[in-house]
């Protein structure tokens, strides 16, 4: 009589395990690791925390290869989360967005989605007013990242994109890693190899809003461009092969301003092409990453963001196309211009342009690219 007490007390028990699964702790950003942990296409996804011994957080989803959140310091001390995104990978993949993503195989625009490679025409995805944008429909942002968490301040995530994958040439091997520093910055390396040549060009598209409050538009920011010169675009937004200075024009950021201050201008042909702000800077870095490429500040925070890149371009994007129609992290409603990318890369369309930087990647060959993003609070 005892025992079969005993075995219903322990069957008891393990039913009541079962149906109570012990809720995950919340990262200091409030996310919810649980809701960032299912299968698409039959590889899953989780959530992935990196902190630093400043009390920095940086969360990533191998999901797109997503930076999700970014809890850095404001000038009263107090953790804000400075980038747009969603609350559960339902959300990603229900609502199509480029939120935080590492995004390939080629960043921004290929006019009508189409190059020759050795004699061959290639015909992408057209998935833009005619062109191929962020590697097509199908591209790395909606794809699983294997991920491997190297220490707790460093994530390594690893793509491996088909021959044919949106109709991009040959088996491409590419590898992500995100390094969060003691100095409170997110140091991102790109490499890929391949073999059968192909193009690549990979950036970050994460939705900066220093201020911790997207429910507020990012104009009143103040950025700086170590630019002379930018690359003109159509009413398509494709690069026109022009490489123009920006002296005497609203894309001069040569000297800090508000990204508002010029933003509505449209008697400039250039900011009503692009409905804003959403144009290829050419950087006079020159591939030194030592140097600042471009650097945000929010008044209302305090908090400031340096990029530095080995790449020789940076999209200045001001959330043109973000309408109110998108619910993001915490229910917040995600209102025209409520943010600034700040994307490091080759140029737009660089595959038809033989005079700009090469993207073209050889086998034996290795690709690699480097973006830092350096938090502080503005003396």
């Amino acid at each position: 009589m005892k025992k079969h007490f005993l075995l219903a007390g322990f069957a008891a028990l393990m039913l009541f395990a079962c149906n109570n699964k012990p809720v995950s702790e919340l990262t200091l950003s409030g996310l919810d690791p649980a809701k960032f942990q299912t299968e698409v296409n039959n590889a899953q996804t989780n959530l992935y925390t990196l902190k630093n011994k400043t009390g920095m957080e940086v969360c990533i989803t191998n999901f797109g290869g997503r930076i999700v959140s970014i809890m850095v310091p404001d000038k009263n001390g107090k953790m804000q989360d400075v980038v747009l995104g969603f609350d559960s990978i339902a959300d990603y993949i229900n609502v199509p967005s480029d939120f935080g993503a590492s995004i390939g195989r080629y960043a921004n625009r290929i006019n009508q989605g189409r190059f020759v490679l050795d004699g061959d025409t290639i015909q992408l995805p057209q998935n833009n007013f005619g062109h191929c944008l962020h590697g097509g429909p199908k591209g790395w942002q909606y794809q699983v990242y294997e991920a491997n968490l190297i220490d707790p301040m460093t994530l390594e995530l690893t793509r491996i994109s088909p021959d044919g994958d949106e109709n991009f040439p040959g088996n491409v091997t590419a590898k992500v890693t995100y390094t969060l520093t003691e100095d409170n910055a997110i140091d991102i390396k790109y490499s890929a190899t391949t073999d059968k040549k192909t193009i690549i060009n990979m950036t970050n598209h994460s939705y900066f809003n220093l201020a911790g409050n997207p429910s507020k538009a990012s104009t009143d920011n103040i950025l700086y461009v170590n630019a002379d010169y930018y690359t003109p675009v159509d009413s398509t937004f494709m690069t026109t092969g022009e490489i123009a200075p920006v002296k005497d024009t609203p894309m001069d950021f040569t000297t800090p301003k508000t990204v508002g201050q010029d933003i509505s201008n449209y008697d400039f042909v250039q900011l009503k092409n692009g409905n804003g702000y959403d144009h290829n800077w050419v950087l006079n870095t020159k591939g030194d990453i030592s140097q600042v490429a471009a650097k945000l500040t929010s008044p209302e925070s305090g908090i400031t963001l340096e990029v530095y890149t080995n790449e020789p371009g940076i999209q200045v994007y001001t959330g043109n196309f973000l309408d109110g129609t998108v619910t993001g992290k915490k229910g917040i409603v995600y209102n025209q211009r409520a943010s600034v990318c700040l994307e490091t890369q080759h140029y737009p369309d660089s595959p038809n342009k033989a005079d700009w930087p090469s993207v073209v990647l050889e086998p034996g060959q290795t690709y690699n690219s480097e973006c830092i993003f350096k938090f502080s609070v503005e003396k």
